[in-house]
């Protein structure tokens, strides 16, 4: 299939794909677990395959979260660039195995460590994407009390991505707990501001309110189907929307 038939057969042609820490790690488990991240680059791949520029955000929390240590007596800002470079420790490992699986991948930084990773420079990213590499975006926006969350939000705007894709445990966004709750309801599709009114925690507020002001659609779905990923880039009825152009 040639790339201008791949691409019109995708309902995005650019996402962001947001995926946690502990996505890296097995469940319940801290730091970084080969072959969880080998699952996670294989989505990836997949995705990259269907001819979509796929750029990435990996939060840290399977290696350490400002918000947690901060109580410890470490300085709050001082916590948050210590997870910053949980971050990149994520992102180095999920490069390195894309690129074993023959997947181009560039990480590119919110703080300056060129020694391992380049500079995020928005014009060089977008050149990335569009050269169809993978891009993942590490440390963040590279300031402290901002979470992984907001600087998908943020990355997407700058790089004029489609959409922010959230890879979480769960089949999409419910009215309470699907884990305590067996009559819990998942939406299809909701509001930002039933998100934010509701306390649904799909993503920090900041984020959300970003993404709403914007009108850029969070789509919330569950990456421990592999397959998922690929189907929803297809705009098959995956997860549950949040927001858009009529959100």
């Amino acid at each position: 299939m040639s790339d201008s038939k791949a691409h019109s057969s995708l309902r995005w042609k650019r996402v962001l794909l947001k995926l946690s820490g502990e996505s890296l790690c097995e469940p319940g488990g801290h730091g970084i677990d080969i072959a969880a991240v080998q699952r996670a680059a294989e989505v990836v791949k997949s995705a990259h395959a269907t001819g979509a520029e796929v750029a990435v955000v990996i939060g840290g929390g399977n290696i350490l979260r400002g918000a947690q240590i901060e109580p410890l007596g470490i300085n709050r800002a001082t916590a948050d660039q210590m997870g910053m470079l949980a971050t990149a420790i994520n992102s180095m490992a999920l490069q390195d195995c894309l690129e074993k699986k023959g997947v181009p991948t560039r990480v590119c930084s919110g703080i300056d460590i060129r020694e391992v990773m380049e500079p995020f420079i928005r014009r060089r990213a977008m050149r990335h994407l569009e050269k169809g590499r993978v891009v993942i975006l590490a440390c963040g926006t590279g300031r402290p009390f901002f979470t992984t969350d907001t600087a998908a939000a943020v990355r997407a705007l700058e790089l004029e991505c489609a959409a922010v894709l959230k890879a979480t445990k769960v089949d999409g966004v419910y009215d309470r707990d699907p884990r305590k709750h067996t009559d819990a309801k998942r939406f299809t599709r909701i509001s930002y501001l039933e998100v934010i009114n509701r306390g649904l925690g799909v993503m920090d507020k900041t984020a959300i309110t970003t993404c709403m002001e914007h009108q850029l659609p969070i789509v919330v779905f569950d990456m421990s189907e592999p397959a998922n990923l690929v189907k929803l880039l297809h705009g098959g009825d995956v997860g549950t929307q949040v927001g858009g152009a009529e959100g």
